[in-house]
């Protein structure tokens, strides 16, 4: 049997919100079985559980924030996709992440420091069944036309892979890999997609601090742009960074679904809210796609049994 997975003990982060500057302790905990990913924030005088799930994603400007129901008045977590990005890639199924602010730090801008951090911790197999949404027919959503066409699409897969397109129109992401596609059958989801980091323009970073964004953000955390080239005096860390940091952050948007896909996704210039959108569209249509188990981890696809080697 193909079963569920948590952590086998705890362990914890301290650092800040990328764009609330605030300080913020995260204490990530094994949970039952399926208990699914609840933040939990626990620095509210009653503290407040947040499942996860698509339901539950109520703001997708700059990144995805979740609340009890989806209801914006509600306790939030922000910019959970980071390490939401690191549970699918550990295929961890349940986890209670205590949070000590609104916001997901930021740590090193990528989810590597969060593979790091639940890799440390120890996974363990639980005595039930992982399930699997898969995608039985096609599922697309787009939006705009022309030169500001987005869209995102769902495929039938025996299996779980990413293709993303971007199309910045600027000279240095230009240079760099515009197309990547990532098989999670691969197994290296820690060395081809995680280290990959967050991207921001230094004439944004000056409007998103006017609107008290990006408060926490620098090159510690992020690569930074201007309008010819990278500013960070490291460079990058892939040849094609840019969209790969956009199939992680497509990995995390995804698993706010609440269990591991089987599907192929491709997109064209997404982002976090189109993410949400194909999420809701597909479950909207329940001939779209069907929960699966594998009895028998000989027919499950290939890399979907296997644990991640540790560091």
């Amino acid at each position: 049997m193909l079963q569920q997975r948590t952590l086998k003990s705890l362990t914890r982060a301290v650092g800040v919100g990328l764009h609330s500057g605030q300080r913020v302790e995260l204490t990530l905990r094994p949970a039952p079985i399926d208990t699914g990913i609840v933040f939990r924030r626990v620095d509210l005088a009653n503290p407040v559980d947040i499942p996860v799930n698509a339901q539950s994603v109520c703001d997708t400007r700059m990144a995805s924030t979740i609340s009890p129901n989806g209801d914006p008045g509600l306790p939030k977590v922000n910019t959970i996709e980071h390490l939401m990005s690191a549970c699918a890639g550990l295929g961890l199924d349940n986890l209670i992440v205590d949070i000590t602010a609104e916001e997901v730090p930021i740590l090193d801008g990528s989810s590597a420091s969060f593979v790091y951090l639940l890799q440390s911790a120890g996974i363990e197999l639980q005595k039930a069944p992982k399930r699997f949404i898969k995608v039985i027919k096609p599922v697309e959503v787009r939006e705009g036309e022309g030169r500001t066409l987005k869209w995102a699409r769902l495929d039938p897969y025996h299996g779980y892979k990413l293709a993303f397109e971007i199309d910045f129109d600027h000279p240095a992401v230009d240079q760099t890999g515009q197309r990547v596609e990532f098989d999670f059958s691969s197994g290296q989801y820690k060395r081809d997609i995680a280290r990959a980091r967050t991207f921001g323009f230094a004439k944004d970073f000056e409007v998103m601090r006017a609107r008290g964004l990006g408060l926490g953000g620098g090159m510690d955390n992020a690569i930074v742009v201007d309008d010819h080239r990278v500013l960070n005096s490291d460079g990058l860390r892939y040849d094609d960074e840019f969209v790969k940091h956009k199939i992680l952050d497509a990995i995390g948007d995804l698993y706010v679904v609440g269990r591991p896909l089987l599907a192929a996704y491709s997109a064209y210039k997404s982002g976090h809210a189109l993410n949400n959108v194909l999420l809701r569209a597909l479950l909207a249509d329940p001939s779209a796609y069907e929960i699966v188990t594998f009895d028998d981890e000989a027919k499950a696809p290939k890399g979907m049994a296997e644990l991640a080697p540790a560091w």
